[in-house]
């Protein structure tokens, strides 16, 4: 099982790619405002993982495994930011909350709160 701080490293790749084309660790570490040697050690333990590999130019990409979990992260905070803020929580806090949350909640509540707030 990857850890929470996994998924957000391959969550903001995914976010960074979509944006920007091409993500290097430096990226990483601007966007998250963590250190350069922080962000290395992390991207070698998802290298070692399985979930991103780097070309030779040192640009990382996901693996299916590593879009796999980003993309299923990313969709649990972007729906739970939205349905939050549906509910009249502010968008800061609706993002914050979010953000702990997609990471502990399970397929089953997510996919009700999803279903619930689709429905709407």
């Amino acid at each position: 099982r990857i850890l929470e701080s996994g998924e957000d490293y391959l969550e903001t790749i995914l976010i960074l790619q979509n944006r920007n084309g091409e993500v290097r660790s430096v990226d990483i570490a601007t966007e998250m405002d963590f250190s350069k040697p922080s962000v290395s050690r992390a991207v070698g333990l998802l290298k070692q993982g399985g979930y991103l590999y780097t070309d030779k130019n040192g640009y990382l990409f996901l693996t299916d495994e590593g879009k796999k979990v980003a993309h299923k992260t990313y969709e649990r905070h972007v729906v739970l930011s939205q349905f939050f803020e549906s509910i009249g929580v502010s968008a800061e806090t609706a993002t914050n909350d979010a953000c702990k949350i997609e990471h502990v909640i399970s397929d089953e509540t997510f996919n009700a709160v999803k279903k619930l707030f689709r429905d709407k």
